[in-house]
């Protein structure tokens, strides 16, 4: 494990207990399962060319990953959990879809592959780590001069902490208790100066909006509420 300052043990931890949920669209990762239609073509409608390589930073257990993938890209997924990224492993290979997952973080892989990728998403991975900044700026190393970063993480306001927190975990168990901290939520002016201060320049932001009567998803273009996806380009 490197960059071990930029690192939560208990983030990793909560991940490695679970992981074995990650696939199963009724239970405490369905969220993900619900928003990941919604995702995908916020990330595929601004992708450039043909068989793009994608990068998914803290790809967990795959979903993402493995919808890019039958969406035509050249797909590499990193986590810093072991215990998912075998599941995201046995799961791509019981569908027959070639990914790379390796167990690392991104400022390892920017030492090691910078410039590599036309496109890196890196969604609902920045609330979970101590200084997303340097993340950001890893994913802005990692991209092609001319590519595009996706990022996409929760509003820190009392919103979001009543909705995504309170009702999302406590309530609604729209995800298991204990996924997120407050404090590590993330505001959209910080996200856009992060990201600015990495040489990347914003192109569009949209929130995901649920709805608890019909217990739905759908994208508000232009909206920074609770869960919201911005996208950025790398300066050619």
């Amino acid at each position: 494990m490197t960059e071990s300052s930029n690192v939560d043990a208990a983030e990793i931890a909560h991940f490695n207990r679970i992981a074995q949920l990650w696939w199963d669209p009724h239970g405490k990762m369905g969220q993900l399962h619900a928003i990941n239609d919604l995702r995908l073509r916020f990330v595929t409608d601004r992708l450039q060319g043909s068989a793009p390589r994608v990068l998914d930073v803290g790809c967990g257990g795959g979903i993402l990953a493995e919808a890019l993938a039958k969406h035509g890209a050249q797909v590499t997924g990193i986590d810093l959990s072991t215990l998912s990224l075998n599941v995201a492993r046995q799961h791509a290979a019981q569908g027959g879809l070639a990914i790379d997952y390796r167990e690392m973080d991104a400022a390892a892989l920017a030492r090691e592959a910078p410039a590599s990728f036309d496109a890196v998403t890196c969604m609902e991975m920045l609330e979970h780590v101590p200084e997303p900044a340097r993340v950001i700026a890893a994913c802005a190393q990692l991209l092609k001069p001319g590519g595009t970063a996706f990022f996409s993480t929760i509003n820190r306001n009392l919103k979001a902490f009543a909705c995504a927190i309170v009702a999302g975990e406590y309530i609604l168990g729209l995800l298991p208790r204990g996924t997120h901290s407050y404090k590590k939520l993330i505001r959209p002016d910080e996200l856009r100066s992060w990201a600015v201060d990495a040489g990347l320049e914003f192109q569009a932001v949209a929130s995901l909006m649920y709805n608890p009567l019909t217990r739905r998803f759908r994208v508000a273009p232009g909206r920074e509420d609770i869960n919201y996806m911005a996208c950025f380009t790398k300066k050619a």
